[in-house]
């Protein structure tokens, strides 16, 4: 089956064609404003009140009751916000749950800001609130009690018709976060006893961008949109006439065709948890013993990390339970709470069924994860050698990606500092510095320095993940000013994943580039790892008084840097297939493209202090260099080479997760000008695989080393100044 299974409805839905149909003529036959009196206005009023009616059909309310948002996460802020400020006068109590969604969760962090005291009630290891938990948490000044309906990642139901009652009987507001149930279960806001309730269009076959709030008849809640008196008053703005005809449509569909969606929703669930139940084992079924929603199951596999592998499943589209970043696991809130074990967390996955979804799709689905299950766990060890290598995408086998992977540096250097001191006098470059690589004394004359480098693929391709892995552990001895003598391979590979070619082309990519940096490559290591990983040990030589340390600039130097930046998080781009191939060529070329060039340049103009840029980002590396020192060092941000495409991936969001450990990591020791934006910082500290050099070059020499850099068609960038006057510190500037 080619075709991608989409198993990912409580993520979002599709418009549903009745829908799409409904909201056409929205688009340009009737596009009047319905506050406008005129015929124009007076067929969009119609429009809106039509869908409030359908909406309120579907949830046994009156229209007037119904008040339409931009979606779920208004509807969320605005009922809860909404209680809290109209409603302080008599408590600042709020409890909510331990699962709820950020929407609801955020907004408590929020008031707790803002002087409310927030309870967040535990639940079962089901995810399912207990009634008389909820009891024993009013107090006298409890105002309002938020919980969710149903829960989109493991798809508990709660007892919100017990819940609403007792929080009646103190004499509170319920607010229930609907957005899951809509069209999977009913969602009668009179059986259910609730004062508020949030719906997301988006997550029942209607468009994204609107939603609504059930607000009873009798609640009052203060306002978050002000302006005109749009919606009675509930919230400024004029009506999206196009996405509110959507909305009441879906709603008519889900009303009309509840019964029999839920039918269908369960037995494509249960089907699938069958064949999972049958072809893995030790699978875990989260909520089993709870009532769920009928679309929705949530597995846990042992020692599988659910990230990887729906990364490595390219023909399923499914959802995981925790997000792994580059230095840590954030297992979800949810499964916290439900204190699910960090094995099966880490390996949690969850499918949701649709409409559409046929038996044949769910057949073919639970193949698919039970064929890779078995064979990440060596149970289907045969057919991997037989897989062909152009069908492999290696950043997909590795939850990070390149230099990215490494620790944070904050719990680097809290680990270091307890580590023996060094008294061996031949140490001449050691841990107590930042430095690049090792420098070990042999006679007057002679010093061998010596560096290790590996880390997970940065790129689909072997070959060039092999070439950019060993032109980064070269970039090390380079750095110091060395040349490099030999190297040795070290390998993690996980050969009952991925077949043995992949590795011969990941060493070969290694053994040209080496090659071309003029050393071989003599020997290594390996051992098996459940990710891929590679680099090399590489040894050099050099005479001590040439050797280049990364602190050591002086005032006036200026500060050089050999590549654009911006591998990070192109990397990541390109990992989600969001780049094009222009993109990726380039970033490629760019990380195996040796700094042997620009050191041997660099060498002819008394450079004072060197380094590389990779990990920890180019403020991270560039705050070694000035660190504990009585000089610093001034950039401009507008001279900073960045790779084209940057900044947009950057500006949603596509990041590195240790892009943000370092832009934490050196906050206290850079001064930003007013005019850096967020976005600035973050690709000022992208982590980098195989980055240029960053050089202090003396004042007097500049110019001299950029002309003949340019005669050899170097193209290198002369970023800021080192100033004593900043001791210790980096300023950005624009």
């Amino acid at each position: 089956m080619d075709k991608l299974i989409y198993l990912d409805y409580n993520a979002t839905t599709p418009i549903d064609a009745e829908v799409a149909q409904e909201m056409h003529p929205f688009l340009d036959i009737y596009f009047g404003n319905p506050s406008s009196n005129h015929k124009y206005g007076l067929e969009a009023k119609i429009a809106v009140e039509n869908a409030r009616a359908q909406l309120a059909q579907l949830l046994n309310c009156k229209s007037e009751e119904i008040v339409f948002t931009s979606g779920g996460s208004e509807s969320n802020n605005y009922a809860i916000k909404g209680v809290a400020f109209a409603n302080s006068h008599k408590g600042k109590h709020i409890i909510t749950s331990a699962v709820e969604h950020p929407a609801v969760i955020e907004v408590c962090r929020y008031l707790e800001k803002n002087g409310f005291d927030i309870s967040y009630l535990p639940v079962d290891e089901n995810g399912y609130l207990h009634p008389e938990t909820l009891e024993k948490a009013f107090r006298h000044d409890t105002i309002l009690v938020s919980v969710m309906h149903a829960n989109n990642e493991v798809g508990v139901v709660e007892p919100i018709e017990k819940l609403a009652e007792i929080t009646h009987n103190h004499g509170a507001i319920f607010h229930t976060d609907a957005a899951q149930s809509i069209g999977k279960i009913n969602t009668d806001v009179q059986k259910l006893g609730v004062d508020l309730m949030s719906v997301a269009a988006h997550k029942f076959y209607g468009p994204k961008g609107i939603g609504a709030l059930f607000i009873k008849t009798g609640i009052t809640l203060e306002k978050l949109i002000h302006g005109a008196n749009h919606e009675r008053n509930h919230r400024a703005g004029t009506e999206n006439i196009l996405e509110i005809a959507g909305i009441g449509k879906a709603a008519e569909i889900a009303c009309r065709d509840l019964d029999k969606n839920m039918i269908h929703y369960a037995k494509m669930r249960n089907l699938l948890e069958e064949k999972l139940s049958i072809g893995i084992a030790d699978i875990r079924i989260n909520s089993k013993n709870a009532e769920r929603l009928p679309n929705t199951l949530s597995v846990s596999i042992p020692k599988i990390e659910a990230n990887t592998l729906l990364d490595e499943i390219q023909g399923v589209a499914a959802s995981a339970g925790a997000a792994c970043h580059t230095d840590s696991i954030d297992i979800s809130s949810v499964l916290e709470a439900m204190k699910l074990p960090l094995d099966y967390a880490m390996g949690t996955i969850r499918f949701s069924t649709g409409r559409g979804t046929t038996s044949e799709e769910i057949e073919e689905a639970a193949k698919i994860f039970i064929e890779k299950v078995n064979q990440i766990r060596g149970e289907d060890s045969d057919t991997i050698n037989q897989i062909t290598t152009d069908r492999i995408k290696l950043t997909h086998y590795t939850h990070g990606l390149g230099c990215a992977c490494k620790l944070r540096p904050q719990d680097l250097e809290k680990v270091l500092k307890n580590l023996p001191k060094i008294f061996d006098k031949n140490v001449l470059v050691g841990a107590e510095t930042s430095d690049d690589a090792a420098v070990y004394l042999i006679d007057e004359n002679t010093a061998i320095v010596q560096t290790l480098d590996f880390f997970t693929p940065i790129v689909d391709d072997p070959y060039s993940f092999g070439a950019i892995a060993a032109a980064n552990a070269l970039s090390d001895i380079y750095a110091m000013g060395s040349k490099p003598l030999f190297a040795l391979n070290i390998v993690g590979f996980p050969e009952k994943r991925l077949p043995l070619k992949v590795l011969e082309d990941i060493l070969l990519g290694a053994a040209d580039k080496a090659s071309e940096a003029g050393i071989s490559i003599i020997g290594g290591h390996t051992v098996e790892d459940t990710e891929p990983k590679f680099g090399m040990v590489v040894s050099g030589i050099i005479n001590p008084k040439n050797i280049l340390k990364n602190i050591g600039g002086h005032d006036g130097d200026k500060l050089v840097l050999t590549k654009p930046i911006g591998t990070g998080i192109l990397s990541t781009a390109s990992k989600r297939g969001l780049t094009s191939s222009i993109t990726v060529d380039y970033i490629v070329k760019l990380m195996s493209t040796l700094n042997k060039s620009a050191a041997e340049i660099a060498s002819d103009f008394n450079p004072s202090a060197c380094t590389d840029v990779s990990g920890f980002g180019l403020l991270g590396h560039l705050r070694e260099m000035v660190l504990n020192t009585d000089i610093g060092v001034q950039i401009n941000m507008a001279a900073i080479p960045i790779i084209p495409e940057t900044r947009q991936f950057a500006m949603a969001n596509i990041i590195p997760g240790g892009t943000i450990n370092n832009m934490n990591w050196v906050e206290k020791d850079i001064n930003y000008d007013s005019s850096i934006s967020k976005i600035d910082k973050i690709i000022l500290n992208d982590a980098q695989t195989s980055g240029g050099l960053l050089l202090a070059i003396p004042k007097e020499n500049i110019n001299a080393f950029m002309k003949v850099a340019s005669s050899k068609n170097e193209q290198f960038y002369q970023i800021g100044e080192f100033s004593s006057a900043l001791a210790g510190k980096i300023k950005v500037e624009r």
